[in-house]
């Protein structure tokens, strides 16, 4: 009796599109959408929860992808793309509120610097370099969440002067720190091309 031929082996995780984590980002994607829709009308206590579970699935993703094998292609590109989606749509909408203290050149520095990294990132995907997040780009997205928070906090609670400092020490680290990633991203692009020829 001749023996069962071998099992196939499961397709790469890298091929697959409807993954765990890329369902947990489309969830963020809309999840982003009514983040914005809630800052439009001023609901800043339900901006809180939204906001939250936008970013446990941030959280999630990452962790699924990496723990169970579950990352992918696309999910390496969609997942960045959507979190600069949610960012840089929460500081837009709110820059016609005064009392957020956001201004508009912190507005460009953010929206341009992601816009540049997506490019980059494009770029180098597609010619099979990983371009992960280092440390820097995580002090950044985390920099930009803080500092979300203390707007929310500041718009909805009562709360004593003081945190507008907070508030705006947190806009400006994350300022600088979205800048100079964004440069040192640029400057590893250059090192990358160089290095290519």
């Amino acid at each position: 009796m001749t023996e069962a031929p071998p099992a196939p082996p499961p397709a790469s995780p890298t091929n697959a599109f409807w993954t765990i984590p890329n369902q947990l980002t489309f969830l963020r994607l809309l999840l982003s959408i009514v983040l914005f829709v809630l800052i439009d009308h001023g609901q800043w206590l339900l901006c809180f929860p939204v906001f939250g579970v936008a970013a446990l699935t941030d959280w999630l993703d990452g962790y699924i992808a990496r723990g169970y094998g579950q990352g992918s292609a696309l999910g390496r590109n969609f997942d960045p793309l959507v979190d600069k989606i949610m960012i840089c749509g929460a500081y837009i909408y709110l820059l016609p509120i005064p009392a957020s203290g956001m201004v508009p050149w912190i507005v460009v520095i953010v929206v341009v610097r992601e816009l540049v990294v997506t490019v980059i990132r494009s770029y180098l995907e597609g010619q099979g370099v990983k371009f992960g997040a280092d440390w820097f780009g995580k002090l950044k997205m985390v920099l930009q969440c803080a500092a979300l928070l203390a707007i929310l906090l500041y718009l909805q609670f009562d709360l004593p002067g003081w945190l507008a400092i907070v508030r705006d020490v947190l806009l400006y680290l994350m300022t600088a720190a979205t800048a100079l990633s964004g440069l040192q991203y640029v400057w590893k692009f250059t090192q990358a091309a160089r290095a290519s020829k």
